[in-house]
């Protein structure tokens, strides 16, 4: 009788295991849009975009001036910065290419990334690549989906 239990708990936990598994991936998926997302914005020159994908409270490093950014206009105040930076350098045509993930972890509504990247643009109209960059991205799950509430860049 002791062995039917154990091997019926047995089976309960393999069910379940392989039915968290499609969720888990689903919840990969969904942060992996986000931060797409996030980018996609960034590509095509849609602030819209990209503020859409922020936490109400966000913290952001970045390797322009000021280099940090916190608060409920985190990601605003970074698109601003860029975008000043960006005229006084004289850089255009900024793109931002993703690799796949190195890390990614989900924990109930809590997601963490390390992406490799790789930043493009024009200087006075040369082209520029900045190659093996890190994207590091937090985000937390809520009513709205996946949100970021931090992201640094860091050039390698």
């Amino acid at each position: 009788m002791n062995q039917r239990r154990l091997i019926a708990l047995a089976g309960v936990v393999f069910f379940l295991t392989c039915a968290a598994l499609p969720a888990a991936a689903s919840q990969e998926s969904a942060v992996i849009a986000t931060v797409h997302q996030f980018v996609d914005g960034f590509n095509r020159g849609d602030t819209k975009a990209e503020l859409a994908t922020c936490d109400a409270q966000a913290s952001i490093i970045d390797d322009f001036p000021p280099h940090e950014w916190q608060g409920p206009t985190a990601c605003a105040d970074w698109a601003a910065a860029y975008a000043a930076d960006a005229q006084k350098e004289g850089a255009t045509d900024g793109i931002v290419t993703l690799g796949k993930p190195w890390y990614l972890s989900v924990s109930g509504n809590r997601a963490y990334v390390v992406l490799p990247a790789t930043f493009s643009w024009k200087d006075h109209g040369k082209p520029v690549t900045e190659g093996n960059s890190v994207f590091t991205v937090a985000l937390r799950k809520s009513s709205m989906g996946w949100r970021i509430t931090g992201w640094a860049w860091s050039k390698h």
